[in-house]
């Protein structure tokens, strides 16, 4: 094997194996001792400031904090715990109860709200995470007393019964149409498969969700 390419022994080049090297030499001294482990001082002073920064970022918590949350268009101002969910946030400090506490874990949809064009559950979003985040509820989707489309096409299916899912099988079914103005059956049953309706009206809001076209926003 050739002196370029022989293969460095095991621990080489090291901070531990420069500073046995140096305690092992003829000239070991004191001085060459701290020169060979002064690397650390230079390495913690290098990162220090990035730690620095780390620590004075904005904080939020333990105890409640005012937050802003832009829902349905306007800016709303909340009072929150670090733990408390969109879905406390808007039905406990701002009335908005159309999103409605069923299974309170992200699993039935009753509480289902538009996040970024995107359908969440707000019982399971964080309010400070929906901070700067465009949120539509089901109570922003009327014009004064005119249904949106799709509350109106439900409402003439007659897919509504106990209700406490509706405003959940609403929220999705708008987010459909805004996306797939025309969707086909098996676009709107995948949309919808992650609401839960213990009624069984299921076939009838899969028809109101056909029924509308265009998806235009109320």
């Amino acid at each position: 094997m050739s002196e370029h390419t022989r293969s460095r022994p095991a621990g080489e080049g090291s901070l531990s194996a420069t500073a046995e090297a140096s305690a092992s030499g003829p000239n070991f001294s004191r001085r060459t001792f701290l020169k060979s482990v002064g690397v650390a001082p230079v390495v913690a002073a290098a990162i220090a400031p990035d730690t620095a920064d780390a620590q004075t970022a904005a904080v939020i918590g333990p105890d409640a904090a005012p937050l802003t949350l832009t829902i349905n268009g306007q800016k709303r101002t909340v009072t929150v715990e670090p733990r408390t969910t969109l879905l406390d946030a808007m039905r406990q400090q701002l009335d908005l109860t159309g999103a409605k506490r069923v299974c309170d874990r992200g699993s039935c949809g009753a509480c289902t709200v538009i996040l970024d064009k995107r359908t969440a559950y707000a019982c399971s979003v964080l309010a400070v995470d929906a901070e700067g985040a465009d949120i539509r509820t089901i109570e922003g989707l009327t014009q004064g007393t005119v249904l949106h489309p799709v509350q109106q096409a439900i409402f003439e299916k007659d897919g509504t019964m106990c209700g406490f899912c509706t405003p959940g099988f609403v929220m999705s079914t708008v987010a459909l149409l805004e996306e797939t103005p025309n969707p086909t059956p098996a676009q709107a049953r995948k949309a919808l498969d992650g609401n839960i309706c213990r009624c069984g009206t299921y076939v009838r809001l899969l028809e109101a969700a056909l029924a509308v076209k265009g998806g235009t926003r109320g």
